[in-house]
């Protein structure tokens, strides 16, 4: 990335308030580093850093896609759940943008029967003889089955095995999914603010996690970076 790019990336950050870190009082203390001073009671993270970040970030996103390896998004807090949803359903990326499913890693086996059965409950072919086959209230108790699996399963229906890396948006709120990961060795790509362990992530980025803009502009880069890689 040249200097005139870097300074363009630090003023659209800077622009959606992505320096803008939580206040003192909930400072990570492994955050300490990547912090510049304060306004008011927020502290204020060094976005040159965050720069470097991002273009680390794109690179190793890149050489994932180009190996074709499997991205898991994963942000499920309400402001910005839809964005992570969307972000990867621009990729063809899988993720979770509600609650953590326990086990999702750690029991895969498991998790990825439930994906099956989805799968299967989801084929537009199969319901066709499901009607002929079934009384209406085992219709109904199939439907029922469905609408609760697709309420925690329906970002997953393309995940065939376990992902090779974790991007997240705000590791402290996705600890479930993070320990998971850890556990696994799966690498974790993330965006996050200074209440998060920087050491969460094999590739973090420090910003300002609960601004909506801020966490868009993030994911636009990264996407990016896969199709790319997908690109060849």
């Amino acid at each position: 990335m040249t200097a005139g790019n870097d300074t363009a990336e630090l003023k659209r950050l800077l622009d959606t308030g992505a320096h803008f870190a939580q206040v003192k009082s909930r400072r990570h203390p492994s955050m300490q580093p990547y912090l510049v001073g304060t306004k008011g009671r927020q502290e204020i993270f060094d976005l040159t850093k965050t720069t470097a970040q991002i273009e680390a970030a794109r690179n190793v996103l890149t050489m994932l896609a180009k190996d074709g390896k499997t991205v898991l998004f994963v942000g499920g807090k309400v402001e910005i759940a839809e964005l992570v949803r969307k972000a990867a359903q621009e990729v063809g990326a899988p993720h979770v943008a509600t609650r953590w499913l326990g086990g999702t890693i750690s029991n895969w086996t498991e998790i990825k029967k439930r994906i099956d059965r989805l799968a299967e409950l989801t084929d537009t072919t199969a319901q066709g003889t499901r009607a002929t086959q079934h009384t209406k209230l085992e219709l109904v108790k199939l439907d029922r089955e469905k609408e609760k699996l697709e309420g925690r399963l329906d970002g997953l229906l393309t995940l065939e095995k376990r992902p090779d890396a974790l991007l997240v948006v705000d590791t402290k709120h996705e600890k479930h999914a993070v320990k998971e990961a850890r556990d696994a060795g799966i690498p974790i790509i993330a965006i996050m603010s200074s209440d998060c362990n920087v050491k969460d992530a094999a590739y973090p980025i420090v910003a300002n996690d609960t601004s909506r803009e801020t966490v868009k502009l993030i994911l636009n880069e990264l996407t990016d970076a896969l199709k790319k890689g997908y690109a060849g």
